[in-house]
């Protein structure tokens, strides 16, 4: 069961109110975002690009630019090599577009999920020892490749590190001690060197960093120009890549959507176009859900470098072609991944997984490009660290999502014996290991969980008790100064208890969705969508109020009918919700729409 939470942070919300012309009640939601000073809160709102910290706070930039300016001086053939998933994908085009712009002979690698792994190995580095790369610049990827830049080093070959990964670490009595690869340079913005005050950005956002302290150092027109389409990119990556949309993060994604709109990239274009996506409506959650998919299915079922093509499409004809592909691809991605939902929740009965603290599940059947995504789901469901795991070509693979009381690569790292190979962050972890070491690895997760019981209760944080008759449509309107929504920046929630239920209607061409008719305490009316499960809620319903109190508040009415009115037991039909305020427009008519997301 779910535990709400009011949040309670102090603040002068008039005061901020007054300053900002903006609500009491918005300024309480600034303040549940963790901002303290006005500043702060000046940026969060109005921030622009001029509001970005410099590229030269990264450390080691100052070399990276100086090496690669070099390389590309002397006609060196240089590599970029990124990523599988749309991070790695947007990283690569930024930076191999960017140094070809100043003349660099430059071309791009993407590893294969299912041959290569996750990024530098050794085929790839041998590869480039035969293609005569002397220079090889990583993306989101690379901080945890010793032994392969220590390879390209024997075959002459130089390595730059891009990447935000968790720097490897050992730990000698009780000292931490980093352990960087062997590169010409390594920018990395979880270095503890590292001066840059926002840790939390993405490959992209590093290789946006890259070009743009480069333009600084030349000044070349052309790679100027090119930076707002290299921003839109930093921007989607972000976004795909779950980074908390705080900080610097959210203005890139601000003014990177404002872009997006008008976007001149032929392969977005496209890819907006074969998903339906009216780009004026672009938001990030098209980014996370629609785009990002798209593009992240074709390193889950085929190459990863269909994705590069699509981005680097010059024309229409070229770039639709791509973008239906992708869309294809994705389309299979989805049954293929509720399919290997139902194994998982099979695999976890068999094995009575449910109490442990840290779920391993191996599911030797299942594509491992749909390892990430499944851990995901199950984690969601479960709220607890999950580790999804299959065979791959050589041993097993596997990925992990995490909760946020769990570092999962710290935790992996005090095991890491068991991994032939890993890498990752607190929340998302790739892994290679062997088959025996399966249930070795389960036990000693879960002997060293550090969890308790508290952490596999789900958390709702409320911004604001607030009745439904108190919202207004300029509330509504006013919200949407807090966008881009995501992680670290989630969309407000309010709440209301004692709602009397009157009537329901299920909608949507299955029934999957609903819309209730409630009472307030105060005698007015108003409808509640709700997108959740609703048969869960009708089973909250009876349990809560007797056998047949669903169907009583649905009466005869079918998906589509006008709402009637329940049974006289609707008098006994009390429940607290929280819910999300906006503005939904159909047919021309734009109404205020409360969205129930949790309720008991």
């Amino acid at each position: 069961m779910e535990k709400w939470f009011v949040a309670a942070k102090k603040a002068d919300f008039q005061k901020w109110a007054e300053e900002f012309h903006i609500s009491p009640v918005l300024a309480r939601i600034l303040r549940n975002r963790d901002l303290t000073e006005e500043a702060e809160i000046e940026r969060f709102l109005h921030g622009t690009l001029a509001d970005l910290y410099s590229p030269w706070l990264l450390k080691d930039m100052d070399r990276a630019v100086s090496l690669l300016r070099q390389a590309v001086a002397e006609k060196k053939r240089i590599r970029v090599i990124g990523d599988y998933d749309v991070d790695g994908i947007c990283s690569a085009y930024i930076l191999t577009r960017g140094i070809q712009i100043l003349g660099a002979q430059a071309d791009t690698a993407i590893p294969h999920r299912i041959h290569d792994g996750y990024g530098l190995n050794d085929h790839l580095i041998e590869e480039a020892g035969r293609d005569g790369v002397e220079l090889i610049l990583t993306c989101d990827n690379g901080i945890a490749a010793a032994p392969q830049i220590e390879l390209a080093a024997s075959l002459g070959i130089g390595v730059i590190v891009t990447d935000h990964h968790e720097v490897p670490f050992s730990m000698e009595n009780g000292v931490r001690e980093e352990l960087l690869p062997p590169a010409l340079a390594v920018v990395d913005p979880k270095r503890e060197e590292c001066a840059y005050p926002c840790k939390t950005i993405c490959g992209g956002v590093v290789a946006y960093k890259y070009m743009q302290a480069l333009q600084e150092e030349t000044k070349d027109p052309a790679l100027a120009g090119a930076m707002g389409e290299f921003l839109q990119l930093a921007a989607l990556a972000t976004v795909c890549d779950v980074m908390e949309l705080r900080d610097e993060n959210r203005i890139l994604v601000k003014e990177g959507l404002k872009l997006l709109r008008e976007t001149e990239n032929e392969g977005i274009r496209a890819l907006m176009e074969v998903n339906g996506i009216d780009r004026t409506k672009l938001s990030a959650y098209h980014l996370g859900f629609v785009l990002g998919p798209c593009l992240n299915a074709t390193g889950r079922l085929d190459t990863a470098k269909r994705a590069l093509e699509l981005l680097q499409s010059r024309t229409r004809v070229e770039a639709m072609n791509a973008a239906r592909e992708l869309k294809d691809l994705n389309d299979s991605r989805k049954n293929l991944t509720l399919r290997g939902e139902e194994e998982a929740e099979e695999y976890i009965r068999e094995h009575r997984l449910e109490n442990d603290d840290v779920m391993v599940i191996f599911l030797p059947q299942v594509h491992e490009s749909l390892a990430g995504i499944i851990a995901g789901r199950i984690r969601e469901k479960y709220n607890r660290p999950v580790f999804l795991l299959t065979r791959g070509e050589d041993g097993v693979k596997g990925s992990g999502r995490s909760i946020e009381s769990y570092h999962m690569y710290e935790h992996m790292n005090a095991v890491k014996q068991y991994f032939t190979r890993f890498g990752g962050h607190k929340l998302a972890a790739g892994l290679s290991m062997r088959e025996e070491d399966i249930e070795p690895l389960r036990r000693a997760l879960n002997e060293n969980s550090g969890l308790t019981a508290e952490d596999f209760v789900p958390r709702v944080h409320i911004d604001v008790p607030m009745p439904l008759s108190y919202a207004t449509r300029e509330l509504a309107e006013e919200l949407s100064l807090l966008e881009p929504f995501g992680v670290g920046n989630p969309k407000p929630l309010f709440a209301q208890k004692d709602l009397l239920l009157l009537s329901g209607r299920r909608m949507g061409a299955d029934g999957k969705f609903a819309r209730y008719r409630v009472r307030t305490p105060e005698g007015t009316e108003a409808d509640l969508v709700f997108f959740g499960d609703v048969d869960r809620f009708g089973e909250f319903l009876d349990e809560t109020f007797g056998a047949g109190s669903s169907e009583a508040l649905y009466g005869e009415g079918t998906a589509g009918e006008a709402p009637r009115r329940g049974s006289s037991r609707g008098e006994e039909r009390k429940i607290s919700v929280v819910y999300q305020l906006s503005l939904n427009t159909f047919r021309g008519k734009t109404e205020l729409q409360f969205v129930m997301q949790n309720y008991c």
